[in-house]
């Protein structure tokens, strides 16, 4: 099984005089830890500068990750017909199996990840709420939660339908509600915070994943982004469960109920988990434009967890067929 690995060792890297000048003058001020934020555009970024004044090392930025600059092939897996894919050992930071992972593509609802990871990072679970008129969402095939204009919930709620069942209008929803009533705003912390983890080829226009020009992700971004969300206790407990039930408040405070299933069909049960494979979790997005879409936390029934997506691919169960297939390929 061939892969591309990214070790835990610190590497060397040459600096310019005038930037060590810098940080030798910034030594002097006490401080020998510094932080550079990931910058597409700085040929001497994403890194973490320590004690360089005494001849230390350099932290790269891929440090801790899996990282994939080209396709690589693995034996048994022929993904001919997907758009992308990328399977990813998190444990031994391999990439086990990447095609088309950098190449930017329509996400539809895998969108909602990036979506909860911002949530999580700017807001609290018992936040309430309130839905604006923007919720009516009118484009044909959305998938709706039927929030009304008034209508209240709390983050934790709305965090379950988004990632549960996908709802469009919940999008929306979190979005206002965590930047007190601007989507723009929002969309906006979205792409700040892709820039912030190193999903740089990435470009988010909405919180939900309807098609829109411009907004696109890469399959390597999607990796990225997972990863990131998957730090949030509340983010792994919601993308495990197979079904919820909540009452939140309409415009007049009165009761509305609500039970959903989740999208993964794996967690439902339609479609048999792979050999020696237990999926955890993840999130499902489909549109005409983006194809089926699917994003997973898996274990090998040695414990070992793996990230895997694809993108685009013909139907429903292909798509399935395509992920176990991706997956089984991890533990031969």
């Amino acid at each position: 099984m061939s892969g591309v690995k990214c070790t835990n060792r610190k590497h060397k890297l040459k600096i310019s005089a005038a930037l060590m000048a810098g940080i030798i003058c910034l030594t002097g001020c006490g401080s020998t830890k510094y932080d550079m934020p990931y910058s597409p555009q700085n040929s001497v970024s994403s890194y973490q500068l320590l004690n360089v004044a005494n001849q230390e090392t350099i932290e790269p930025f891929a440090t801790n990750l899996c990282v994939a600059a080209k396709d690589i092939p693995s034996s048994g897996v022929s993904l001919t017909e997907v758009g992308a894919a990328g399977l990813f050992d998190t444990k031994n930071l391999e990439t086990l199996y990447a095609k088309n992972v950098n190449n930017q593509m329509n996400p539809a609802s895998l969108t909602k990840v990036m979506t909860a990871l911002v949530a999580l990072k700017n807001g609290k679970p018992d936040d309430v709420y309130v839905a604006s008129e923007n919720v009516k969402i009118t484009e044909s095939g959305a998938v709706l939660c039927g929030l009304k204009p008034g209508d209240k919930m709390t983050l934790d709620q709305a965090l379950h339908i988004l990632l549960m069942y996908s709802a469009n209008d919940v999008a929306i929803l979190i979005a206002e509600g965590v930047t007190k009533g601007s989507v723009d705003d929002f969309v906006a912390l979205m792409n700040q915070e892709a820039q912030e983890i190193g999903a740089t080829n990435c470009q988010f226009k909405n919180p939900n994943g309807l098609t829109e020009e411009g907004h696109y992700v890469t399959a390597y971004d999607l990796y990225l982004i997972f990863q990131e969300a998957l730090k949030y206790d509340l983010f792994n407990e919601i993308i495990q469960m197979n079904s919820y039930s909540t009452v939140y408040m309409d415009a007049n405070g009165a009761d509305k109920s609500i039970d959903i299933e989740n999208t993964n069909l794996y967690l439902r049960g339609t479609y048999e988990m792979p050999a020696n494979m237990t999926v955890v979790g993840g999130k499902t997005g489909t549109t005409s434009a983006a194809g089926h879409c699917l994003l997973l936390l898996s274990r090998s029934s040695s414990g070992t967890p793996y990230i895997s997506v694809i993108l685009k691919d013909n139907s429903r169960e292909q798509l399935y067929e395509d992920m176990s297939s991706l997956l089984e390929s991890a533990t031969k």
